[in-house]
């Protein structure tokens, strides 16, 4: 699903079409296909820019669009990858001989896509750095205590100090839904904005909350 091309889904949907024809012509009924994930979305800078989705659907019409089935999609990514970010405060920044850490709130268990696929994600301050500011080479990680806690390495930001909020952008996908409660660490509220409006759409539950969870059978009393 992270296809930042029309060409790759071409050539699929064109080898559907032939299946679905060469099906219909020994009998089979098909009346829908499902063609899977959409247009992916660009995570940096320097990634190729996706074609419009009005682009994918006149594909999608010249391919199979003579068949006359009824067509499934699922284009999570495109909808949901660049909705979403994750802002979190620094704690601390640690420089050291060679390498300087800049230390987060948030950690792998809020976002695991860095560690688990080596994914790349843009990470800005929130607030504008002037044009003058200073520039360091980061690793930026969390306070939990692992070696793949971490959101980039090697990473060159404007210098920050803790107490400074941070976005870590195109989160809308595979973010929340893969977040854990791991060292007991609550999952992060979900807000949604718009325009000027915002609201609080997932709260952030207590540390009570999250040891309910656990039970004792009875046969240990």
């Amino acid at each position: 699903s992270q296809l930042t091309t029309l060409e790759p889904f071409a050539a699929a949907f064109e080898r559907v079409a032939g299946m679905v024809e060469a099906l219909r012509a020994e009998g089979h009924d098909i009346r829908h296909i499902d063609l899977g994930g959409g247009l992916g979305v660009p995570y940096r800078g320097d990634n190729d820019v996706p074609p419009h989705p009005d682009e994918y659907a006149a594909m999608v019409k010249r391919t199979v669009g003579h068949l006359g089935c009824e067509l499934t999609f699922e284009p999570g990514r495109l909808i949901a990858g660049n909705a979403g970010i994750l802002v979190t405060r620094v704690i601390y920044e640690k420089l050291g001989d060679d390498r300087a850490f800049l230390i987060l709130d948030a950690a792998m268990n809020d976002l695991i896509r860095p560690t688990l696929y080596d994914a790349f994600h843009d990470i800005r301050p929130v607030a504008e750095p002037a044009d003058v500011a200073e520039r360091i080479v980061y690793d930026v990680v969390g306070p939990v205590c692992e070696t793949g806690d971490f959101f980039a390495k090697g990473r060159d930001l404007p210098r920050l100090k803790a107490g400074d909020l941070v976005a870590i952008m195109s989160a809308g996908a595979y973010g929340a839904v893969q977040a854990s409660t791991y060292n007991t660490r609550p999952l992060i509220p979900e807000v949604m904005v718009h325009g000027g409006d915002f609201a609080e759409v997932r709260a952030r539950p207590s540390y009570d909350a999250i040891l309910k969870q656990d039970m004792i059978p009875a046969w240990l009393d």
